[in-house]
């Protein structure tokens, strides 16, 4: 603490009051006491946990600051489980997911303050208003003080009437005439009279940065009553005025230090010494502090101190001012000794700001990679998007590392751009047009016209194929041919997906699956999740499942949960309880597909998040699109077919569409709007159009057409052909449980499906009941409903796993599983997993038999 730090008990009774509440407010100017306040505050509650985040802009890179959070909660609170992290990227945000399940794991900390300094860094950002949201969301026991120079009008007056929110601003913490004596004493060394005292209260209206820099002219004045006599009436101008007035006081050697080393964010003994020409850094600095030249300790790194803010806007003004070569000259040499330190990030960034900018780009170019791919990426497209184009453009390689890294952090226009011109580039080498051709190709996953990417995938792997022996060159371990293969390869099968050829897709999709993926572990899942899609839309919903799962695991095991790359096989998840018919079982998985879809920018995976979730939340239109620009024909296919379903079921004439040879979900709608209108002879001849040539691309189409023939044969009468084509169908469907070809057509089936010995097998049971269930209301709904991923695991609680069983298979901590299941007791009102049981089972949340549950 420093020594002109005088103790406040008024104000520390109020934020003692506030543990009563989920938040304490602090707004004030700078220099107004802010922070010592609450470093005081806490320093009186040894029995609080105090987890201290000072913000500054670097925490508006999402990426960053969760880490940070995550890891300064756990530095305080050794029971604190820190979540699953989000996936990371420059334009994400932490989401109410991630939010949820921070909150729930707080409530096993015990008492915790967050303390967020200096929060107007955040102003207008993402990450802003994720912090005020999770204030709701915090247990009884868990508190967040908010300390900012502005306010930042994010609603208080909610929190006025709910909590009693308490709120310290300029006025409490003004000095009085008391205090203002005292820090004047104790900062100028001797004793100052009370009448200077009330007069310095009274010019600088109780600002304690006015206050402070007063002391500090006093500390070198003969007459202290002419300096009092000479200050201004407002607070900037005092601060001009004595800012100025202590920096002349110092000595020369002192002052060029200190504006030297205001040049830096943070500074060390070690660093003072190597870019001041400091004798002794340690003492150095302790003197500064000692002396309370508005040097501030770096909460949470020990011998790290920064200067106020205003302090050091001053000095580096005057630095400018006076040697405009001395803050280049120290930005280098401070880069020099990060790296000197194992430090290229930060060598790296004091370069760019020193506009050495081919220095930089020689160690952004051997950087290691990371475990974080998709964030380290994006701080690699901010590094080369800070040099200048003309600069960059005269290292190839700059360019190519900076589209991959536009690629992986999901800013796909902008690498669009780029890699079109280094393929049109005809000077480019063999290597490294096949790393341009690879990273175009995965732009099929952000872009539309998938007909585009196909053919640029195409000519990706040909070219690869056709130059075996070329050498590309290594950048960062992006540009191995293994992974340019596997990269070209997924990108095809992904763009035949979207273009709606499923079979073609998971052709594609298994090749590049190959023995040398496994040297890639985050592609193959990004692989695997897509091609257990394209199985999952094909009714192969075992193989599906174990792709989907297989991924999962694979992620879990090479850390990359918080990673983009698992939003495939979360979705294919979804898709298969949605072709099982149990769509609810996953309302959880869709709700993470879309989150880690949505942290890159993936639009083709988002559209087919919409689809899924119109199969879902069938009533639910909320969900907005616009965004996402125009859909692939895969998604306008399904989505043309919902509507038609919708229709159909409505009892309204559904639109005839333009014929088609090809099966698809709109081919089934028009035969099923026949079948329901009566017009039995107009569907035989379509079923006849569609199936002439006796083969179906996918399993599910020749189920589909089983299923349709033998609606159509009960409609002419011919019950016992109807039977075997329904029993046909359902032999077929029941080792992968496709259920929803059965749903899709409604209750004109469900009596046939109990006359037949394979209409009363345990599957055709199964499906009957769904049918019988579908768009039933419930009778009655919880005061608190279950969130996605608690009716996710209730489904669980009739089988026979363990806690520890549970999490496996849903890849999460046991600690989780625990956390959410305690929410679900309480929620449905029980103490005990057979009571749950049963008391959802009245509810009808799942269905009690074992053998219905999805994955």
């Amino acid at each position: 603490m420093p020594p002109h730090a005088v103790d406040r008990p008024s104000l520390r009774r109020q934020l003692d009051s506030a543990l009563a509440s989920p938040l304490a407010l602090i707004v004030a100017p700078a220099g107004a006491g802010k922070t010592v306040l609450i470093t005081q505050w806490a320093q009186s509650r040894p029995d609080l946990a105090v987890a201290w985040f000072d913000l500054s802009a670097a925490d508006r890179a999402v990426g960053a600051f969760i880490r940070r959070l995550c890891a300064g909660i756990a530095a305080v609170a050794p029971r604190f489980s820190p979540p699953e992290l989000p996936p990371l990227t420059a334009r994400t945000r932490l989401g109410e997911p991630f939010l949820i399940d921070l909150a729930e794991r707080l409530a096993d900390v015990g008492d915790l303050v967050l303390v967020f300094d200096d929060l107007d860094h955040l102003a207008k950002t993402t990450v802003l208003t994720d912090l005020w949201r999770l204030v709701d969301l915090l247990p009884r026991d868990v508190h967040a003080i908010f300390s900012s120079r502005v306010d930042l009008n994010l609603g208080w007056s909610r929190h006025r009437l709910e909590h009693d929110l308490v709120e310290i601003r300029q006025r409490e913490l003004a000095f009085d005439d008391e205090t203002t004596g005292r820090v004047l004493s104790a900062i100028a060394g001797r004793e100052i009279a009370p009448e200077t005292a009330a007069a310095v209260t009274a010019q600088t209206e109780g600002w304690a940065a006015g206050v402070q820099l007063t002391a500090l002219r006093l500390r070198f004045a003969d007459d202290p009553d002419r300096i009092v006599d000479e200050l201004t009436d407002t607070d900037q101008l005092v601060m001009n005025y004595l800012s100025v007035e202590v920096l002349e006081a110092l000595r020369p050697e002192r002052r060029d230090a200190l504006m030297r080393l205001a040049v830096l964010d943070e500074v060390s003994a070690g660093l003072c010494e190597a870019v001041a020409g400091i004798a002794g850094g340690d003492d150095f600095l302790a003197r500064l502090e000692r002396d309370s030249l508005f040097l501030v300790r770096v909460p949470g790194r020990a011998g790290w101190f920064r200067f106020h803010r205003l302090f050091r806007d001053l000095l580096i003004y005057r630095v400018r001012a006076t040697d405009a070569a001395a803050e280049t000259a120290v930005l280098e040499a401070a880069a020099e000794w990060f790296l000197a330190a194992g430090d290229a990030d930060a060598a790296i960034d004091y370069l760019l700001r020193g506009r050495r900018w081919e220095r930089a780009m020689d160690l952004i170019l051997h950087v290691d990679p990371g475990p974080y791919e998709a964030v380290r990426a994006s701080k690699l497209a901010q590094w080369l998007s800070l040099v200048p184009a003309d600069v960059r453009a005269e290292r190839p390689d700059a360019e190519l590392l900076l589209a991959i890294a536009n690629t992986v952090s999901g800013h796909g226009v902008s690498a669009v751009d780029a890699m079109q011109r280094l393929v049109a580039d005809r000077e480019l080498s063999i290597g490294r047009r096949q790393i341009a051709l690879a990273y175009l190709s995965a732009e099929v996953q952000f872009a539309p016209r998938p007909e585009l990417f196909a053919d640029i995938a195409d000519e990706a792997v040909a070219l690869l194929e056709s130059h075996p022996d070329a050498e590309p060159p290594d950048l960062m371990g992006f540009t191995s041919r293994p992974l340019l293969q596997l990269i070209s390869r997924a990108s095809a099968g992904r763009a035949q997906l979207m273009l709606g050829r499923v079979d073609r897709a998971r052709e594609q999709l298994a090749a590049a699956l190959s023995p040398v993926a496994l040297a890639h572990p985050r592609q193959r899942v990004h692989a695997l999740g897509t091609l257990a899609i394209a199985e999952a839309l094909s009714g192969l919903l075992t193989d599906a499942s174990e792709h989907a799962n297989e991924a999962l695991e694979l992620a879990r095991d090479i850390g990359a949960h918080g990673h983009p790359a698992p939003a495939d096989a979360h979705l294919a998840r979804a898709l298969v309880c949605v072709q099982r018919g149990d769509s609810g079982a996953g309302a959880a998985s869709l709700a993470v597909a879309v989150a880690a879809a949505a942290s890159d920018n993936r639009t083709q995976l988002l559209w087919l998040a919409h689809v899924v979730s119109r199969l879902i939340h069938p009533r639910d239109m909320a969900d907005s699109v616009e965004s996402l620009g125009p859909p692939p024909p895969l998604v306008r296919q399904i989505l043309t077919g919902i509507s038609m379903r919708e229709s159909r079921e409505k009892g309204l004439t559904v639109a005839p569409t333009a014929p088609s040879a090809e099966w698809s979900a709109v081919a089934f709608e028009e035969v099923a709007a026949s079948l329901e209108a009566g017009l039995l002879s107009q569907a035989r001849v379509r079923l006849a159009q569609l199936t002439v040539s006796g083969v179906q691309p996918d399993p599910i189409a020749g189920i589909e057409v089983e299923v349709l023939t033998a609606w159509l044969c009960l409609g002419e009468g011919r019950r016992t052909s109807a039977r075997e084509h329904l029993e046909a169908a359902l032999e077929r469907s029941q080792h992968d449980r496709l259920a929803r070809p059965f749903l899709r057509v409604g209750p004109a089936i469900l009596d046939l499906l109990d006359d037949g010995p394979i209409g009363r097998s345990e599957f055709g049971r199964a499906v009957a009941e769904r049918l019988r269930r579908q768009g039933a209301p419930r009778t009655e709904r919880l005061p608190d409903e279950l969130t996605p991923r608690e009716l996710e695991l209730i489904g669980y609680l009739p089988t026979r796993y363990t806690i520890a069983d549970i999490a496996e298979r849903c890849f999460l901590s046991t600690n989780t599983i625990k956390t959410h299941l305690a929410h679900i007791y309480r929620k449905l009102g029980v103490g005990s997993r057979d009571a749950a049981i049963e008391r959802a089972t009245e509810l009808g949340l799942f269905d009690v038999r074992e053998d219905t549950r999805i994955i």
